[in-house]
């Protein structure tokens, strides 16, 4: 009995664990294909840093396209959950491509380019029709503890993702250890199908239903102030993560397995911050914990230009970065998603997180392509020096708004709700 009450109440019911589980293997996938792909452009089709700019950008543009039309689109639908199924069941075909093709001797960064694309499509139909099935899986009360869990799973799926995808490229080369991701898609998709939650009844078609997502994010003073600190990180972040494979294989000497370990250790530092989040919160309050989230993300990534020296030395550093800045992501994400599932209305969910998507991740493809432009022009670290130094900057969107002094999540009634 005392080891059934240890597991989190949520995870106790049937239909939230299996949505969970699917979506715990999911992530593990996604990382292992973060770090195949780029492995795949840089080891075998010798893509320089303009080339994984522009993979980059293929892979993140369609949050810009398609977030908004799709969130539209999602808010008028009363079974999402099959749209997430079809998503998942694409990407896992798009994904198996890649093998095929280099298995024929035929892969080609164009091609590294259309499933780039093609999967980020799919994951934003996913992600905005997630949004809603999420709230329809949980209770009010519960949302701090369902941000832990979800967020837990992404931060197992950080620590087995790349480490088992390293250890699959040296074995099976990087196309080849592609193929785990598209069965983690499948499997994903088998447990949605065994779920049948209760979906909020579509939204009804009504003037201005397109673009009421987008009017709703800016004229509520929270969501911009988070939408410009998101949208900062974003950009310089993704200014980093593009040529971060580059400058850690070609400058520092690091190979695909001991990257792989690098990347997978940060992933301790994120289960320690989704294990704590909650508490977190409890203690110093909703707010408090994003603005700590977003400098505890930040900050720690300016060690990585700085590392220099023996390999040893660069190693450890890069550990200590990948940790601290997991454990800060944990804590901005826990806080950022329980705020913004208390704060939208069921009727326009969709649209908003499409909206939201649209203005925060669109800053993703601009990131990316600034990023290999740069570090084609300047060098590797003098553009990793830029994209670090500007994300911290970020949290001085968030000090003047209302967010920093929220203990308590918000209602769509202007009550709160506590945050145990």
């Amino acid at each position: 009995m005392a080891l059934v009450e240890r597991v989190p109440a949520l995870l106790r019911e049937r239909t939230f664990r299996r949505y969970w589980t699917g979506q715990t293997v999911s992530l593990a996938g996604d990382q292992i294909s973060l770090i195949a792909i780029p492995l795949a452009a840089v080891l075998i089709l010798g893509a320089d840093a303009a080339a994984m700019g522009w993979l980059k950008t293929a892979e993140l543009l369609p949050a810009l396209l398609f977030n908004l039309p799709l969130g539209a689109w999602a808010d008028r639908q009363a079974r999402r959950r099959r749209a997430m199924i079809a998503a998942d069941l694409g990407r896992a075909a798009l994904v198996l491509t890649l093998p095929v093709a280099y298995a024929l001797d035929a892969l080609t960064l164009g091609q590294l380019y259309v499933v780039a694309f093609g999967i980020g499509a799919l994951t934003v139909l996913f992600e905005v029709c997630n949004a809603t099935l999420l709230v329809a899986l949980v209770p009010t009360e519960g949302y701090v503890q369902a941000n832990a869990l979800v967020n837990g799973s992404r931060s197992m799926a950080w620590l087995a993702g790349p480490g088992i995808g390293g250890l699959l490229v040296q074995v099976l080369t990087a196309p080849f250890a592609l193929v785990a991701d598209a069965l983690t898609y499948l499997v994903s998709a088998g447990y949605l199908a065994r779920i049948r939650p209760v979906e909020p009844p579509p939204a009804p078609v009504a003037k201005g239903h397109f673009t009421e997502g987008l009017r709703w994010v800016l004229r509520e003073p929270s969501m911009r102030a988070l939408f410009a600190a998101s949208g900062t990180i974003q950009f310089f972040n993704y200014m980093f993560h593009t040529l971060f494979v580059l400058y850690a294989t070609t400058e520092l000497g690091i190979g695909a397995g001991l990257l792989g370990l690098i990347l997978g250790a940060g992933a301790v530092g994120g289960l320690l911050g989704a294990a704590c989040g909650g508490a977190v919160v409890r203690r110093i309050g909703v707010g408090a914990t994003l603005v700590v989230g977003f400098l505890g993300f930040t900050l720690p990534l300016l060690l990585i230009p700085l590392a220099d020296g023996p390999l040893p030395l660069v190693v450890a550093v890069m550990f200590a970065a990948e940790f601290l800045s997991c454990v800060g992501v944990m804590l901005a994400d826990i806080s950022a998603g329980s705020f913004q599932m208390a704060l939208i209305p069921d009727a326009v969910r969709a649209r908003v997180m499409g909206a939201y998507r649209t203005l925060n991740h669109g800053f993703r493809p601009l990131g990316a392509l600034v990023g290999g432009l740069l570090g084609t022009a300047i060098g590797l670290r003098p553009t990793l020096w830029i994209a670090t130094a500007g994300a911290v900057f970020a949290v001085l969107w968030l000090l003047p708004s209302p967010l920093p002094r929220m203990r308590e999540l918000p209602t769509r009634e202007g009550e709160s709700v506590p945050v145990g």
